[in-house]
């Protein structure tokens, strides 16, 4: 396999089947959206190449989930033997004056629509006409293909390092095309069950022995990590139906997108004001902005439930597609008024997150859950995430300058899944600047306006400290 190459398996993992499965529960839908403004309009023919030439490298591109008859195996990817670049590739023209803020407006039902589960789980939609002559790109990809590392992974797949690169040479072949009857998919996904029991049963008896051993050495010692393990798992699990918070408790089916970026350098240098990293400034922000929030409408809250995917990727992994986070749940204090304590407090909580043992087991975990009916599994989901009052994310994007079909990027925002909670909060580095894209739930957060006026405060009181 070449370097920085993905590899791409046959079947969905665990944990990528789970999360297709509880969208049984239209509150559960995991779609990514992704917002990209480009100094200009793309070039028709020349965007139509290069998403064609991506389809016929990248695999995921041009396939369809496809699922198992008599089988708990998960679903197949599968070549979509009626792939359609058009349907997936879309042009429409902006309403209104042209604004940016009329892209987002044509992303908000976009990120709202589900996806057509007989074809392959993505769509970018460009919007011509907007003011100066600018453009945007609306990329929409299902989080059952990967997470938002992967996704930023994939998406370089299509994406130019200079504005007019040289001849692309030949197109690539086509995929081929294989549909099975029933009978082979019967079969083949008993034989991954098999393969799949076989490889359980090795680390199984590895694992056996192993504690075994450390059991012999130091029985205390084995004891007191098991039962950890224990209340972790049952930590990682626990349902919390209600949100912490008084004002945001309803949900309902619709978003709504608002964006703020700030320098990069800055937040970097007020970080190490508190000995920390990127992320800790990042969550200090977002902290002091829901206290601000909650404030103006009357309420003093001590602290919001916050979900956070821990990137659980390894060297093995690494070049690996799908899904590789572990939804880490705790609760974060609003009754630090000292930006700097914020900082350090926040940067705690993330380690111990880090470190909770049940992320070594999230496949077996997700690999039992597939196992129960999934009006259960769905239920299941849905009374942890019901409690979840914001999600944030931070991913790491382009570095240097990103160009598409002869456009250069401008600046990017991703909107993360809400699945259930009242808001995703998704930080997305572009060259020197820090991207926030706020994906809110009206029902929840009824007064999206003041939510951004505390926002901008909190970070303004965090850069300061550069």
């Amino acid at each position: 396999m070449a370097d920085g190459e993905i590899r791409y398996e046959s079947r969905m993992s665990d944990a990528d089947k789970l999360m297709w499965t509880i969208e049984h529960n239209p509150m559960l839908r995991s779609t990514i959206t992704s917002v990209v403004l480009l100094d200009q309009a793309p070039d028709r023919a020349v965007m139509a190449d290069i998403i064609d030439r991506a389809s016929r490298k990248v695999p995921r591109l041009r396939q369809r989930v496809v699922s198992n008859p008599l089988s708990v195996a998960p679903p197949r990817w599968e070549i979509d033997p009626n792939f359609d670049l058009d349907f997936h590739l879309r042009w429409v023209r902006a309403g209104g004056d042209g604004s940016v803020q009329d892209l987002f407006d044509i992303a908000e039902p976009i990120a709202m629509q589900g996806f057509d589960r007989a074809r392959p789980l993505w769509e970018y939609t460009v919007v011509e006409d907007l003011q100066d002559g600018r453009a945007g790109l609306i990329m929409k990809i299902h989080h059952a293909i990967t997470d938002g590392v992967g996704g930023v992974a994939l998406m370089l797949a299509t994406f130019d390092l200079e504005r007019e690169p040289a001849d692309r040479g030949p197109m690539p072949d086509a995929p081929p095309v294989h549909v099975m009857n029933q009978r082979e998919r019967f079969l083949d996904a008993m034989a991954h069950e098999g393969r799949r029991g076989a490889g359980i049963a090795k680390r199984s008896l590895g694992t056996v022995v192993g504690a075994l051993g450390l059991a012999a050495a130091d029985p205390v010692g084995t004891s007191g990590a098991v039962t950890e393990t224990a209340q972790s798992v049952l930590r990682m699990l626990q349902p919390a139906n209600d949100p912490l918070s008084p004002i945001m408790r309803n949900r309902s089916l619709s978003v709504h997108f608002d964006t703020l970026t700030i320098p990069l350098d800055e937040a970097k240098r007020a970080a190490k004001r508190a000995e920390g990293k990127l992320n800790d400034a990042f969550l200090a922000g977002l902290v002091g902005g829901w206290r601000r929030y909650h404030d103006r409408h009357g309420h003093e809250v001590a602290a919001l439930r916050m979900s956070m995917p821990i990137n659980v990727r390894s060297d093995d992994t690494a070049d690996q597609a799908g899904n590789q986070f572990a939804p880490a749940r705790f609760a974060v204090p609003l009754d630090i008024a000292d930006p700097v304590e914020r900082m350090r407090t926040l940067r705690r909580l993330v380690e111990e997150a880090r470190t909770e043992p049940a992320l070594a087991l999230l496949d077996p975990m997700a690999g039992l859950l597939n196992r129960f009916p999934k009006e259960l599994a769905t239920g299941l989901f849905g009374s942890i995430m019901r409690g979840i009052d914001f999600t944030a994310s931070n991913v790491p994007g382009a570095p240097i300058p990103l160009y598409l079909a002869g456009s250069e990027f401008q600046g990017q925002f991703a909107f993360g899944p809400m699945a259930g909670a009242a808001c995703n909060i998704t930080l997305l580095s572009y060259l020197n600047d820090l991207n926030i894209g706020f994906n809110t739930d009206p029902a929840a957060v009824a007064d999206p306006d003041t939510l951004m006026e505390s926002m901008r405060e909190s970070f303004d009181e965090i850069l300061s400290l550069a």
